[in-house]
């Protein structure tokens, strides 16, 4: 007699329990917050460990950042304590940086280097002497004139305050002088010392520039002479950063300086002749007062129309301080819309808030100075930036050194190694993997 095997029942295949709602026409419950406890949801990596990572991460990045910026404080600190010393060597660098395409015309054509160098201070030392000999005499004639102008127009202005709407009375007025008269007499002893503090600087000012002068000399002679030390110094790898990067900077500086000296000629003879048209006093030496200011972006130009609108409101009256003004402004919308876009490359461009930042940051820190020095020094810096982030480019392979234009051939040596630790950090990322 066989014996039936019993064979096991197939389980019927498990129908989705959406699907038993969708044909019952049901609405499927949604899940509870004791559901989702009892499922318990963190089935991937344990949220504790993610946590922990994410402020490993965040503590590591605050304490270099803390570490960046002490040691930042730290070098301006330094340099506000060498101020008096470092500042001839940036004065000589920048004039360094003018006078170096003659002197290096005057190289090449043969000449010794420290005739050449000579050479470049001379036509420097001409340029300048001709300029304060054709304003000398214009100032001499014309300062009298401004003096009386000047009384005539303060007697103008306290007739206006008597006869005006505010109808203020003379014993007011001599109260008021009297007052002020007191007040300077109770503060001559401290008068006296910011005179003597005045004359002080004056002295200082002309130590500076004859070292600024000498520095300058030997920047011209033997500057040539400085990378190749630089180099030997500190070793191929790091030399070729350092003779890339310097000499962007020595390129970026150059353009500046010629940049800007066009751009305040323009302004400042635009300027003058309209000061010229109007016969406002003191046209010519306005117009040299412009033409430096405007290596002060923003607040120099500022500043120069300020004392020329000013003048013009003494000698030729409200109307003609508003024709000035108008000319002033015209000039600077045509200044910052046309000759600073077509003049300056891409690479140099600074935004205005940039601008108006460093030179409060070096005016505040460093003085009159500072403010001069802020904008070179903030493009100095955009430039090392920019180099910085090149070599980034060329490791994360975002960059080949065929994309990026170098000055030296030490820069193109330095990007090939670049791009050649980029293919070794990439091999090695994988291997971890």
């Amino acid at each position: 007699m066989l014996r039936r095997r019993h064979r096991p029942s197939r389980p019927e295949p498990a129908i989705d329990r959406e699907e038993q709602l969708a044909d019952s026409g049901a609405q499927p419950e949604l899940p509870t917050a004791a559901d989702a406890v009892g499922r318990n949801p963190n089935q991937g990596l344990d949220r504790a460990g993610v946590i922990s990572h994410g402020l490993k991460w965040t503590a590591s990045w605050s304490l270099r950042f803390l570490i960046v910026a002490a040691a930042t404080y730290v070098v301006l600190w330094i340099l506000g304590m060498f101020w008096s010393a470092l500042l001839p060597v940036a004065i000589a660098l920048l004039v360094s940086t003018v006078l170096w395409p003659p002197v290096r015309w005057l190289r090449l054509h043969g000449w010794p280097p420290a005739l050449a160098a000579l050479g470049g201070l001379l036509l420097a030392a001409i340029v300048v002497g001709g300029i304060i000999a054709a304003i000398a005499p214009t100032v001499s004639s014309q300062w009298g004139d401004l003096v009386n102008q000047a009384v005539a127009g303060v007697n103008k202005l306290r007739d206006q305050l008597q006869d005006g709407p505010l109808h203020i009375q003379p014993d007011q007025i001599d109260q008021a002088t009297r007052s002020v008269t007191a007040k300077l007499k109770s503060s001559g002893d401290r008068i006296a010392s910011e005179v003597w503090g005045g004359l002080t600087l004056a002295g200082q000012v002309l130590i500076d520039g004859v070292v600024a002068l000498i520095l300058t000399f030997f920047f011209l002679k033997d500057g040539p002479r400085f990378l190749p030390w630089l180099r030997v110094s500190v070793g191929r790898g790091a030399g070729a950063h350092l003779t890339e990067a310097l000499t962007r900077v020595w390129a970026t500086l150059s353009g500046f300086i010629r940049t800007q000296a066009i751009v305040s000629a323009v302004d400042s003879i635009c300027i003058g002749v309209g000061l010229v048209v109007l016969n406002v006093p003191l046209a010519v030496p306005l117009v040299v007062l412009t033409f430096f200011g405007g290596f002060i972006p923003i607040v120099g130009a500022f500043a120069a129309g300020t004392v020329a609108v000013l003048v013009a409101l003494v000698a030729g009256g409200l109307t003609k301080a508003i024709i000035v003004l108008i000319i002033i402004v015209a000039v600077q919308q045509i200044e910052g819309h046309v000759l600073q876009p077509l003049l300056q490359s891409r690479s140099m461009s600074l935004h205005p808030a940039i601008i108006l930042l460093s030179i409060a940051f070096g005016g505040d820190r460093f003085g009159i100075m500072g403010a001069f020095f802020a904008v070179p020094v903030t493009a100095s810096i955009a430039v090392l930036w920019r180099y910085l982030s090149e070599q980034i480019d060329l490791r994360t392979g975002d960059a080949t050194p065929a994309d990026l234009a170098q000055l030296t051939s030490e820069g193109e040596y330095a990007a090939e190694r670049g791009e050649h630790h980029g293919r070794v950090l990439a091999r090695l990322h994988r291997s971890r993997r």
